[in-house]
């Protein structure tokens, strides 16, 4: 009973309350996600789109409670955590640590993570990767580059050691999910349509309404990262808000610049960038530095945005110009303005201290080159195995009827779904009246 009664004493029920709730507003993010994705392809893959996200909610939980959670968390060494936690054990209502929250509860909201970067990957090989070796390498993905990312930063790994400093993500999430994209858009390769048809998003509506519900989840995932109600939360939790909206007005400006119009796709993809650069940074540097990241965050995405199609490389979504390269800013930012004054951490350049650019920018090379990489070898090993991509038929009637035998849109009264087993080669009749 007296052991009992200590492990209560240890535990916040504020802070636990908080937590339990930015959770499950970052678990939203997922299928919030789905819907920003899923307005962002032709119609015919709508369906697809989305189940990849709720296949990360899936596979990503289960990997995560598997190993990925030791992994990232557990005593290892620098570069990957060990067995400790596997399968949950030993993690259970006692605070892990000096935090005042229940571990099982610290080991779901890190989980929460895990899902959503999973999730942000399959954007960089929608409308064409079929779905089998998705969840395949979903599973692989989440225990053998997120868990790795996570614990260089986080669990005692080697860039936490040398003192780089990551609040939410900026490193497994952000540049994780970025860099990953753009290994996996190389190896599964260009849509059959890329650069020959204008493949346009079918439905802005779906995607500013899933932008704001991210905005909304972002409040928790990195107002919940300060792990408490603290001062660093609410520092987080306030620059979640201020940053965002210094990259809207930033990109509605260059939006006027470039073709006097202000596009729907351009806000949604803003506000991202605003919660994506903010997310490493957030608990680190104050709110006017907040705000300047907003605005200057805004150009290094949108010039990617504009180039990135003028190339071969079929990065459908944009996830290395919206994620990866978001995140690399506000890694790098911290080395410049982390004010000790708000974070009660560390300074940066601004502030007299060189060091810290310096582990940053270890940070900024490190983490995309190793989820570039280990995402490339993993796509290879599991195409060896597994074709990665859809047959030109497929491609062309669309990923919700060949991957699901279902639609998201039925386009006549009483529409029949062929089953996958019954398509026959697509003649050009076919073809043409399942073009999008």
């Amino acid at each position: 009973m007296g052991a009992l009664t200590l492990i209560a004493a240890k535990v916040d029920s504020g802070d636990t309350a908080w937590m339990l709730m930015a959770t499950a507003m970052v678990v939203l993010m997922t299928p919030a996600l789905g819907l920003f994705y899923a307005g962002l392809v032709r119609s015919k893959n709508t369906l697809n789109t989305f189940m990849m996200c709720v296949a990360a909610l899936a596979v990503a939980t289960v990997a995560w409670a598997a190993v990925g959670y030791s992994f990232a968390f557990a005593d290892g060494n620098g570069f990957i955590g060990g067995f400790g936690f596997a399968f949950l054990h030993g993690v259970d209502f006692t605070p892990k640590d000096e935090q005042t929250i229940p571990h099982l509860l610290f080991m779901a909201f890190q989980g929460s993570f895990c899902i959503i970067t999973v999730a942000l990957v399959s954007g960089a090989v929608a409308e064409r990767m079929r779905f089998g070796p998705f969840l395949v390498f979903a599973g692989l993905w989440a225990v053998l580059v997120y868990s790795v990312l996570a614990h260089w930063v986080f669990g005692g790994g080697w860039l936490q050691e040398r003192g780089a400093l990551d609040f939410a993500g900026g490193v497994p999430v952000e540049m994780g999910s970025g860099f990953s994209a753009l290994a996996a858009a190389l190896v599964v390769g260009a849509r059959r349509d890329y650069g020959r048809a204008a493949l346009l998003p079918h439905n802005a509506m779906y995607v500013l309404l899933g932008a704001g519900l991210l905005w909304f989840g972002w409040f928790g995932f990195n107002g919940g990262s300060g792990v408490s109600t603290g001062d660093s939360g609410v520092l987080a939790f306030t620059n979640t808000l201020l940053t965002p909206a210094c990259t809207l007005v930033m990109w509605f400006a260059l939006d006027l610049i470039r073709g006097r119009q202000v596009t729907a796709i351009g806000a949604a993809t803003a506000i991202i960038v605003g919660c994506v650069a903010i997310t490493p940074a957030g608990g680190f540097i104050s709110p006017g530095w907040a705000m300047a990241l907003g605005a200057f965050a805004a150009l290094p995405s949108y010039a990617v945005i504009v180039w990135r199609p003028r190339t071969r490389v079929d990065e459908t979504l944009d996830v290395l110009a919206a994620h990866g390269i978001a995140g690399l800013t506000g890694i790098l930012f911290i080395g410049f303005f982390a004010s000790e004054k708000w974070n009660g951490v560390d300074d940066g350049l601004v502030y007299g201290n060189l060091d810290l650019l310096g582990h940053q920018a270890l940070a900024a090379v490190a983490a995309p080159a190793y989820a570039f990489c280990a995402t490339w070898l993993l796509l290879k090993l599991v195409g060896a195995v597994f074709p990665l991509r859809a047959s030109a038929h497929e491609e062309a009637v669309g990923m919700d009827v060949t991957q699901h035998g279902e639609e998201a849109y039925i386009t006549g009264e009483g529409a029949i779904l062929v089953p996958r087993d019954k398509l026959v080669p697509a003649d050009e009749r076919v073809l043409a009246a399942t073009e999008s």
